[in-house]
């Protein structure tokens, strides 16, 4: 008996699933739908006040003193990346954390959002 990896049983219902379709698809409707989904998953990134920049510093002040662990949001290509460690430093160009990996820099114009975990 051959075993078909690709059917999916649904109850009495043997289903292919997203196979049986591209066979029928043209190449260039693939990328079509690869650009799309990848436009469908970007963020526009969020727009920021003087109050919100206000109180990112007043969290990244308070981490740097404390040396607590700190939850940074930041905003790239269209997506947003969670980061998480120990502020190290920080001046006007970036933000530098230690995480159990290492040491990273975190360019300022990126961040979006900075969380000190208590």
């Amino acid at each position: 008996m051959k075993i078909n990896r690709g059917l999916k049983v649904d109850g009495d219902l043997k289903d292919r699933g997203k196979i049986k379709w591209t066979a029928m698809m043209l190449p260039e409707h693939v990328a079509e739908l690869r650009q799309w989904q990848e436009d469908y998953d970007k963020v526009k990134k969020p727009e920021l006040d003087e109050f919100d920049y206000d109180t990112m510093q007043e969290e990244i002040e308070r981490a740097l003193i404390s040396e607590m662990e700190t939850r940074l949001t930041s905003w790239k290509n269209g997506k947003l990346h969670y980061h998480r460690g120990i502020i190290k430093q920080a001046n006007n160009q970036y933000l530098r954390y230690e995480d159990p990996y290492g040491i990273h820099q975190l360019p300022l114009d990126e961040l979006v959002g900075v969380f000190v975990i208590a």
